[in-house]
């Protein structure tokens, strides 16, 4: 199966795990989203350059306690799977490249590896069910569509679901200018249509929606 494996939990029903390396950063990377890097240690050289080649990911986590660089960090339970899409190296030993987020994940158990290099069994947490934006949320698209047409398909590709709540919430979550801890929470949340309801409060606090 690859880095994919299927076992059972307690309660009988299938768990989707996969052993990953981390990287921890100060910064949370949503599916779908995308996410410029810049890689300049050891660890991180080898661990891109190894997805890379295998065209495996890795994951993404907000680090909960510790920094980006030097020892590894701790990060928060449930991150992101990052694919590398367009990658360059322009100077010798730094190398740029953009993730693009895949399904969520919640840490089982980790550890470090060679090089302070963070090695984790994670369960794939379940897609959600796909709901419509309801009719009392839609007041959210026009303020997303015009940051999305400023920020341009570079940043937040194409297709653009405006009918999907989750696809909504998340693009609307990660470019508010709101705290890394405030985003980790509506990650965390697995009701999209709750998530809706948030973003709206906290926006209409801010007389941000027309």
């Amino acid at each position: 199966m690859g880095w994919f494996d299927f076992v059972r939990s307690p309660a009988g029903a299938s768990v989707e795990t996969l052993r990953i390396p981390l990287f921890p950063l100060n910064t949370v990377l949503f599916p779908d989203g995308i996410l410029p890097l810049k890689i300049f240690e050891q660890r991180y050289l080898d661990m891109a350059a190894a997805c890379m080649k295998d065209g495996s990911p890795f994951g993404i986590c907000l680090i909960a306690e510790g920094n980006e660089v030097g020892a590894a960090a701790a990060p928060h339970p449930v991150g992101t799977l990052a694919t590398i899409g367009d990658w360059e190296m322009e100077q010798l030993g730094i190398l740029m490249i953009t993730a693009r987020g895949g399904r969520r994940f919640r840490i089982l158990d980790s550890e470090t590896g060679p090089g302070n290099l963070l090695l984790a069994n994670v369960e794939l947490l379940a897609d959600t069910t796909p709901a419509a934006v309801p009719p009392e949320r839609l007041r959210l698209l026009p303020l997303l569509k015009r940051v999305v047409g400023d920020l341009g398909p570079e940043r937040i590709p194409e297709p653009h679901r405006y009918d999907e709540a989750e696809w909504v919430g998340y693009r609307i979550t990660e470019i508010l200018p709101i705290q890394n801890l405030a985003k980790q929470k509506l990650l965390e949340l697995e009701d999209p249509l709750a998530r809706l309801e948030i973003l709206e409060k906290y926006l209409d606090q801010r007389k941000l929606l027309g």
